[in-house]
C-alpha cells in the first residue's frame, strides 16, 4: 500500500485536500493530509517563533508515525519547502517527492523567493523589515488569491471556502532559508505542472535544452512529469484528475525529458533558410550584419526571448536562428542587429528592457544606419519587452514584429502589476505597423495571450499583419524546416523590410 502525505501551500491546511483524499482512499491508498503549525485547525499553536523548521518537524513527526514504508510526499506551493526539508531528514522513508505546481527550491533559498508575484514579494519583504512587523502575513482578499497562482477552474463555492478557512501564515516560515544536505536530489521525483498557471512540459524541456547546469537533474531517469489543464489549485479545481496523476506518479509513470543521445538542442539546429554569409561586426553586446549597399541603411534589431540563464553558452546572438535572420536582412539591403540582453530570470524584464533601449540608441548612432528607419523584432517571451515601443512608438520606429510571442504575462510569472503588457499597450499604439507571426501548434497558455492581443487590436482598430503558420511550432526556424515554415520566414522578413524601405 502507498501512503500519501499531502502538504498544502500558504494559508491553507489539511482541509484543502478533502476531495482529493477521498478519491485516493477509494483507490486503496493510505492518505495523510498534513496541517502545519499555525494553519487550519492548528492556527492557535503558532507564535512569533514559528518558522520553516517548525513545519519541517511537523512533517518529520508525521513520517515517523506512518507505518507504510512506501511514502509519497507531495508539496504544493509553499508546502514544497517543508516537504524537502523533511525528506532530507528521512530519505530512507520517502519513495517519491511530488512538486505540485511549484518550483524546485535549493539549499539556502527561502520560500519567499518563490512567491510568484514580484510586487507581492517586495511588499512582504518590506513589511518584514519594518519595525514592529506582525509575525503573521494576513490572509489574501478573495480577489487577491490570483496573485499567488491562477484560480482557473476553482468552483465559486470552493474559492469562497478557501477564503473562509484560510489562516494568517507565519512570516518566519517564508523567510527562513531551506537547508538541504543534497540527499533529496537522489530521490525519485515528479513534477505536476498546471498549464493554466503558465507551466508546461514544453517549457521545462525548452529550459533544460538551454544547457543550464541547474536543469541537469530534470533530465535524469528518476524525474517524471505530468500536466494538468487547470490552474494553480488542482486539489480544488480538478481533484479526480489530480488523484489519477498522483497514483500514476507513485507507480513511477510520467513523462521523462531524457534527450536522445547526441541530439542537438532545438535552438542550436541549423536555420531553415539557406542565406548568404555577410560580414558580422561585434560591438559590445551587439552584432551587426552589414549589407553591401552604400550609405546609411535601415536596420532591423532582433530581440531574443527567455529567460536564458546566465552563463549559458552559446548566448542567443550566436544561435543559428538569430545569425540566420541577421544575415538574411543584410542580404536584402538592411543592417541586421542581434544582441544579448539580461533576461536571465522572470524578475529581469526591467533590466532586459533597459538593455534593448540602450542597444537601439547605439544602433541609431552608428553612421552606417539610417536613424529614421528602424524596426524592432521580438521573439517568444521577448514579446513582453515590446510594450513600451508599442505604447509610445517614436517616429523613427517603422515597424514592430513579434514571432510566436508572449503578449501578456503568464499567470505564474508574477508580472500582473508591471508595465510589460503589450495587450494594454495597443490602446495608444496609433498607426504603428505590427507584424505578428503565430504558430498553430503553440503552447495553449501562450496562444491565449496572442488571442488577447488580436482581440484588443480589433477593438482599437490597430494595424496588425498576421502571418499564420498553422503547423508551426514555437521556435520553428530551427525545429522544423518545411515549405510552410520557410515561407513564413520569407514572408515575415519581406513584410518588415517593406515597412522599412518605403
Amino acid at each position: 500500500m502507498t501512503a500519501f502525505i499531502l502538504v498544502a501551500g500558504a494559508y491553507t491546511g489539511g482541509w484543502v485536500w478533502q476531495e482529493l483524499a477521498a478519491r485516493l482512499r477509494e483507490s486503496g491508498a493510505e492518505v495523510h493530509p498534513a496541517t502545519l503549525t499555525g494553519l487550519g485547525d492548528r492556527r492557535h499553536l503558532a507564535g512569533p517563533g514559528t518558522d520553516l523548521e517548525t513545519h519541517i518537524q511537523d512533517l518529520v513527526g508525521l513520517i515517523d508515525h506512518v507505518d507504510t514504508q512506501d511514502v509519497v510526499i507531495a508539496g504544493h506551493d509553499y508546502g514544497i519547502h517543508p516537504v524537502l526539508g523533511a525528506a532530507d531528514r528521512r530519505p530512507d522513508r520517502i519513495g517519491r517527492i511530488v512538486h505540485l505546481d511549484t518550483g524546485v527550491p535549493r539549499d539556502g533559498e527561502p520560500a519567499l523567493g518563490l512567491v510568484p508575484d514580484q510586487k507581492l514579494r517586495e511588499l512582504l519583504l518590506d513589511e518584514a523589515e519594518a519595525a514592529g512587523a506582525d509575525w503573521r502575513i494576513s490572509v489574501p482578499a478573495p480577489e487577491d488569491w490570483q496573485r499567488w497562482g491562477s484560480t482557473a477552474g476553482i468552483p465559486d463555492d470552493a474559492l469562497a471556502r478557501l477564503t473562509r478557512l484560510a489562516a494568517p501564515h507565519p512570516r518566519g516560515a517564508l523567510r527562513q532559508p531551506l537547508r538541504l544536505t543534497g540527499v533529496t536530489a537522489q530521490l525519485p521525483t515528479t513534477g505536476v505542472l498546471c498549464t493554466k498557471n503558465g507551466s508546461s512540459i514544453a517549457a521545462i524541456e525548452a529550459f533544460a535544452g538551454l544547457g543550464d547546469p541547474r536543469s541537469k537533474m530534470l533530465v535524469e531517469r528518476r524525474v517524471t512529469f505530468f500536466e494538468l489543464d487547470t490552474g494553480h489549485w488542482p486539489m480544488l479545481s480538478a481533484p479526480d484528475e489530480l488523484a489519477t496523476v498522483l497514483l500514476k506518479a507513485a507507480a513511477g509513470d510520467g513523462y521523462r525529458l531524457a534527450p536522445a543521445a547526441g541530439e542537438r538542442p532545438a535552438h542550436l539546429r541549423p536555420f531553415l533558410l539557406d542565406v548568404p554569409k555577410r560580414p558580422r561586426e561585434r560591438v559590445g553586446h551587439l552584432d551587426l550584419y552589414l549589407p553591401e549597399a552604400e550609405g546609411p541603411r535601415p536596420a532591423v534589431v532582433f530581440v531574443h526571448g527567455g529567460p536564458v540563464p546566465a552563463g549559458v553558452a552559446p548566448t542567443p546572438r550566436d544561435w543559428p536562428a538569430f545569425i540566420g535572420y541577421g544575415r538574411y536582412v543584410a542580404s536584402r539591403g538592411a543592417v541586421g542587429v542581434t544582441l544579448d540582453h539580461r533576461l536571465h530570470d522572470l524578475t529581469d524584464f526591467e533590466r532586459a528592457a533597459e538593455d534593448v533601449a540602450a542597444a537601439v540608441e547605439r544602433v541609431r548612432a552608428d553612421p552606417r544606419v539610417d536613424p529614421d528607419r528602424v524596426a524592432l523584432w521580438f521573439f517568444s517571451a521577448g514579446g513582453l519587452i515590446s510594450t513600451d515601443w508599442i505604447a509610445a512608438p517614436p517616429p523613427w520606429l517603422r515597424c514592430v514584429a513579434v514571432s510566436y510571442p508572449v503578449l501578456a504575462p503568464l499567470p505564474n510569472w508574477g508580472l500582473a502589476d508591471t508595465r510589460f503588457r503589450p495587450v494594454a499597450a495597443l490602446r495608444t499604439a496609433g498607426a504603428l505597423p505590427i507584424v505578428l507571426t503565430q504558430v498553430g501548434r503553440e503552447r495553449a497558455e501562450i496562444a491565449a495571450t496572442v488571442q488577447q492581443f488580436l482581440t484588443a487590436a480589433a477593438t482599437h482598430e490597430r494595424n496588425i499583419e498576421v502571418i499564420d503558420v498553422p503547423e508551426g511550432l514555437h521556435g520553428f526556424e530551427t525545429t522544423e524546416p518545411t515549405e510552410e515554415t520557410r515561407r513564413a520566414a520569407h514572408d515575415s522578413v519581406r513584410s518588415v523590410l517593406d515597412h522599412l524601405m518605403d
